[in-house]
């Protein structure tokens, strides 16, 4: 008889311990689940279910649930009774769409040689899910937002994304279609519809989060109801295009292949996009030689009268870098500047040295990301891997390994113009304005004197605007090795970057014409036209 209750007693203890053991390895993989430490929770698998599913497979049916219920994160409560072959969890899960879901995570067990396993199913993807059932998502968009310029004028309105000013929202708009391939996954882990028509390109990629609303529907155990999250519309974007300056930019560049940005240096507003404004990069020659100057007045190494001999050419490191048709120049480095001399800049770009040069470039906006969704991020290796003084040399007159957009550019030049305060570009309507500082007044005030000449007697007077005072740099960008090529009257990026009137300038222009030749003959002429228009004076 006591032989008998011991026995008894033994076989509760064993029961109590196994259900505290099934207990603990539920509360942990629960815990793994909500670390997102999915190497540890497959280890925590019967050996059977190992054997039935990899340890990418089993992550990729994680992801997938995921990404279907547009779960954020996991939250595990104290762990319930066991029910049967299912230690019962409660679970927090936090979704993009539905909210937080409070739902019970059904976990099987199965008994093994060596302890309790998880025997993996499909009532672990998802909490509140029960064995056989399968998650499904059902989304709904509501209207799209509409996009304003900056005078309340409908760039794109309605299911057809209508404007009044078409020739002006078919430059700067973009257009919907269907979810890219590449980014399926990302736009199904955010609660899209399949067949939702998304952003491709332009104002509506940039303010796609915006204008698409709240999207809502329905979340589905097999066919019983989990959450519902209702659509709402997407928001109405005022944004700082200005029509007139759209349009000026458009005609200055006459259909070409070419970009061109308009920016206000007072508040980093963007005021007209057109063309290739952010959507390609290239050398940007000689407009580097304001980056470039401003390092080399920064330092010391030269000032506006320091005089330099004049020559066809300079030699670094044994190669020869030529000045444009092997002009003979040199003089004060404001005449250096004017005439964009490259037997000049080099040789001061290799002796300012690469951490110098590029560590401006960088306060410049050089390898940051602009904060315009869809533009790309202009360029200069870094000071390690730039390479030899004939590296640094070609990369402080625009060549080498550096890549410009032409909204990089402007915004350089919109630094300059408002005293060495690099402005954040904006296409947002009111939007508080933020600043970077690049260099001291002194130091900007100078480089301006010397963007003031290129205008007044240098490469760039096809700028020039009666009774204003422009600032402005040419740049012609050659499009093979400096070093070997003795001109550039052909295979050459024209640019130009300049804002008037100097001393209140109400707008900054960059204009980029690939393969066009000479800057000063086919950028100056196109800018100096949006500044007359931004002036008022056409």
């Amino acid at each position: 008889m006591v032989l008998a209750i011991l026995a008894f007693g033994l076989g509760i203890y064993v029961s109590g311990a196994g259900a505290r053991s099934e207990r603990a390895l539920a509360a942990r993989y629960v815990r793994d689940w909500s670390r997102g430490d999915f190497p540890a929770m497959y280890r925590l698998l019967s050996p059977a279910s190992r054997r039935r599913w990899s340890e990418t497979a089993f992550a990729a049916q994680y992801a997938a649930a995921a990404d279907t219920a547009t779960l954020e994160s996991i939250r595990p409560g104290r762990v319930g009774a066991i029910s049967g072959a299912y230690v019962r969890v409660p679970v927090r899960a936090r979704t993009r769409i539905f909210g937080t879901l409070r739902e019970m995570l059904q976990v099987p067990i199965s008994g093994g040689a060596n302890g309790p396993y998880v025997a993996f199913g499909g009532t672990l993807l998802f909490p509140g899910l029960r064995p056989g059932e399968q998650l499904i998502r059902h989304s709904v968009l509501a209207a799209r937002g509409s996009i304003l310029a900056d005078d309340g004028t409908p760039l794109a309105q309605g299911p057809g994304r209508t404007s009044p000013i078409p020739a002006v929202a078919g430059e700067i708009v973009g257009t919907l279609g269907p979810i890219p391939a590449s980014e399926r996954s990302t736009y199904d882990a955010l609660g899209y519809p399949a067949d939702a028509q998304v952003a491709q390109d332009g104002l509506e990629l940039i303010f796609q989060k915006r204008l698409v609303g709240r999207i809502g529907g329905t979340l589905l155990a097999g066919h019983r109801v989990l959450a519902r999250a209702p659509a709402a519309p997407g928001k109405t974007v005022k944004t700082t295009i200005d029509p007139t300056l759209e349009q000026a930019a458009i005609s200055a560049l006459g259909g070409a292949y070419a970009g061109m940005t308009v920016i206000d240096p007072k508040t980093g507003g963007l005021l007209a996009l057109a063309g290739l404004a952010f959507s390609a990069v290239q050398p940007p020659g000689s407009t580097m030689k304001i980056v470039t100057s401003t390092a080399v007045l920064q330092s010391g190494l030269a000032t506006l009268g320091t005089e330099f001999p004049v020559m066809t050419a300079a030699t670094i490191d044994g190669y020869t870098l030529h000045n444009s048709d092997n002009e003979a120049c040199g003089g004060t480095l404001l005449n250096a500047f004017a005439v964009s001399c490259n037997s000049v800049f080099a040789p001061l770009g290799a002796q300012l040295g690469a951490q110098r040069l590029v560590s401006t470039a960088q306060r410049f906006g050089f390898n940051h990301a602009t904060g315009i969704p869809g533009a790309l991020e202009s360029t200069i290796p870094s000071a390690a891997t730039i390479g030899d003084a004939l590296a640094v040399g070609s990369s402080a007159i625009g060549q080498g390994k550096v890549l410009a957009s032409t909204l990089e550019m402007a915004d350089i030049g919109a630094t300059i113009a408002d005293a060495g305060r690099r402005p954040i570009p904006t296409l947002v309507y009111g939007a508080k304005p933020r600043f970077v500082r690049v260099t001291t007044p002194k130091v900007a005030g100078e480089v301006q004197q010397m963007m003031e000449a290129v205008v007044e007697f240098g490469t760039g007077t096809a700028a020039q605007i009666p009774g204003v005072e422009v600032a402005g740099k040419t740049g012609t960008a050659e499009l093979t090795n400096t070093s070997s090529q003795a001109n550039a009257t052909q295979d050459t990026d024209a640019w130009f970057v300049g804002y008037a009137p100097v001393g209140d300038p109400r707008v900054v222009v960059c204009a980029l014409f690939p393969n066009a030749g000479f800057g000063g003959d086919t950028a100056a002429p196109a800018v100096q036209q949006v500044l007359v228009a931004a002036l008022g004076l056409g």
